[in-house]
């Protein structure tokens, strides 16, 4: 593994200090007439050349709580944070209402300055574990059920005009009994401790053995996907989304940093995310859009139906054809899309989708894929539109109160996060949230990788156990040495 010297990289200038010990000796005067803890932000640009997320792995302390989410094909788009000064955290059904309110109302009363670019000034950041109170497992501590921080220190480059353009944000939570003056140093200290390196690669020859294994036998998988099947055939759902966990035992700790760093290299489509809590962090590289908010303007993205790769162009393009034609997969594709269009319906002045799927080829699979645009007919923010489009049938099931229920029985495991929605939002209730798919926790020196398939009336056992092979090929090779 590389390992180059980590050194300083950013400052705060004279102006950009003032006008942070301005906001800041608000936020404290609020908060003593208001008895509320305030939040205080101050936004500024710093050099186009600045890495969000190398720079929050090279700074972060141990067991600090970090995020990183990247989309280097959509203008090298990134957005990560470091430390917390303050936690949202919810359980139960009602857990994106309540994110939802109390991010409104923390975000409102903030002292900040106008939004320089998406993603600068008042942002949470984090995610929610697939079901109401997911994540209950041991493995999955520090991933509560829904969860968003507001970061001490987040860095987003966004580009305009095919410029791209950082910004640092820096947040502190004014209690009634702070000191404008303490808060500054507390700040400071942080910036002072930010730090640049690239990031480091994989140790191409790692010494040691690693050991692959299902958590549960794959015939355990293959008779899932028989009795899901059946219970189709016998008119009790359209569809079931069955997934598997496979453990990665390496002979020393993984590094999350490492493996974001291959991510963003061979997967520069999809949304590459790290969440770090504790001493684990959740890493990936997901191809599905639940949902972007960006004013009015709605973006999704019905993923559903996939099938490998071949070196070969010819043999490649032969997959891709046998893909769009093929009945089960275009059935499943089609459940995936005609539920998310008749969810945002009734919230839109207009829904478009593209007639006919098309495909998206990613490093090592491709996909039927339809783009969904809406226009929104009253304000909704994006984490209410998280509620509203999760989960989507292609990580869920059709119906979903059917389907619900029998996903754990039939899977035998904690999806936590996994096929949950991960991202950000900001003060204007814009914000993205993907879908937290080909991704693996990792803990030590134990990664759990996570696949699944869309079950249908035509799925095949032993098809569907060979696809979750395929999509676990995307982290396996990287983890596994």
């Amino acid at each position: 593994m590389r390992a180059t010297p980590a050194r300083a990289t950013l400052a705060l200038a004279a102006e950009h200090s003032e006008r942070l010990a301005a906001r800041l000796s608000l936020a404290v005067r609020h908060a003593r007439r208001t008895g509320a803890h305030t939040l205080a932000t101050c936004s500024l640009p710093v050099a186009p050349d600045v890495d969000p997320t190398a720079v929050v792995c090279a700074s972060r302390r141990r067991g600090e709580a970090w995020f990183a989410f990247e989309q280097p094909e959509r203008g090298r788009a990134a957005l990560a944070g470091l430390g917390e000064a303050t936690v949202l955290q919810a359980a139960g059904p009602a857990r994106f209402a309540t994110l939802a309110r109390e991010w409104r109302e923390l975000s409102a009363a903030a002292v900040g300055g106008a939004v320089a670019a998406p993603g600068a000034g008042p942002i949470a950041v984090g995610g929610f574990a697939f079901a109401a109170d997911g994540g209950s497992s041991l493995h999955w501590a520090g991933f509560a059920p829904a969860s968003l921080a507001v970061p001490e220190v987040t860095l987003t480059r966004s580009a305009r005009a095919g410029e791209p353009a950082v910004h640092l944000t820096l947040a502190a939570l004014a209690c009634p009994d702070d000191t404008p003056e303490e808060l500054l140093e507390r700040v400071r200290a942080r910036v002072e401790g930010l730090r640049t390196r690239e990031l480091p690669l994989l140790d191409p020859a790692p010494a040691g053995r690693f050991q692959v294994a299902s958590a549960m036998p794959p015939e355990h998988y293959e008779a899932a996907v028989a009795r899901a099947v059946e219970l189709i055939r016998a008119g009790r759902m359209e569809k079931i989304v069955l997934a598997r966990e496979v453990h990665v035992h390496a002979p020393r700790p993984h590094d999350p940093a490492a493996v974001l760093g291959v991510l963003r290299q061979e997967f520069p489509s999809c949304f590459v995310f790290g969440v770090g809590r504790d001493e684990a962090a959740l890493i990936g590289a997901s191809p599905e859009l639940l949902v972007r908010r960006e004013g009015q303007r709605v973006s999704t993205l019905a993923l559903a139906g996939s099938t490998r790769r071949s070196a070969d162009p010819a043999v490649d393009a032969h997959l891709g054809e046998q893909l769009l034609r093929d009945p089960s997969h275009r059935e499943e594709h089609a459940i995936v899309a005609r539920r998310i269009e008749r969810n945002l319906r009734p919230h839109a002045v207009w829904v478009a989708a593209a007639p006919e799927p098309q495909l998206v080829r990613i490093a090592n699979i491709q996909h039927l894929a339809t783009p969904i645009r809406a226009q929104l007919a009253s304000p909704m923010d994006a984490l209410e539109l998280a509620e509203l489009m999760h989960p989507t049938p292609a990580v869920g099931g059709e119906p979903l109160g059917a389907a619900g229920p029998l996903i754990p029985a039939l899977e035998g495991l904690d999806r936590g996060w996994y096929a949950g929605p991960v991202g950000w939002t900001d003060a204007t209730g814009d914000g993205e949230f993907c879908v937290a798919l080909r991704c693996a926790l990792l803990r030590g020196d134990l990664a759990r990788c996570y696949a699944g398939n869309g079950i249908v009336r035509d799925s095949t056992p032993a098809a569907e156990l060979a696809e979750t092979e395929v999509k676990l090929a995307a982290l396996l090779p990287l983890l596994a040495g």
